[in-house]
């Protein structure tokens, strides 16, 4: 297996661990300031940006704008965590990491068509990952709520700070 494709199944599987420590209340309070999300829709989003990866992978036309947007992956862990399983079975199915592919996506500006590789939108997937992670874990500190993965959320080129543990 291409060493992206096992990077993302391995940070891809935070959410199931996740899922399995939060219940379906945590998993749907938006009661935390400035933006007022929960937990469910940055795993919603997370899923929803893998989905689009699997759905465009053999056409070779990944379209990020294009999203399901299941709500019920933000209200119920199982379902959530069941979801989670789905695309991680699929990214491991996946073979080819340098087959050429075209990236649609909206950078702010209007639509625009990319030229990438399937490794390198696994990469920016990945990257985009953990930057909701790092989300996620604010979310969850503010409602007291402990994450027993001290690496979750942090990029693993983030510098360690001596009093804080990072696997």
């Amino acid at each position: 297996m291409h060493s992206i494709i096992e990077a993302t199944a391995k940070n891809l599987s935070k959410s199931k661990v996740l899922l399995e420590q939060l219940t379906n209340s945590q998993l749907t309070d938006a009661s935390i300031s400035p933006y007022y999300s929960c937990v469910g829709s940055h795993i919603r989003h997370i899923l929803d940006f893998y989905d689009c990866i699997l759905k465009g992978e053999n056409s070779g036309e990944i379209d990020l704008t294009a999203r399901e947007r299941d709500v019920k992956m933000e209200q119920d862990c199982e379902y959530a965590s069941i979801n989670v399983d789905r695309v991680l079975t699929a990214v491991g199915r996946l073979k080819n990491a340098e087959k050429k592919v075209t990236v649609i996506d909206d950078l702010g500006a209007g639509k625009v068509a990319l030229p990438y590789t399937l490794a390198a939108v696994l990469a920016q997937a990945n990257s985009h990952t953990i930057h909701h992670y790092a989300i996620i874990s604010y979310i969850l500190d503010r409602l007291h709520v402990k994450v027993t993965d001290a690496s979750f959320g942090y990029n693993p080129t983030t510098p360690v700070k001596e009093n804080v543990s990072i696997r």
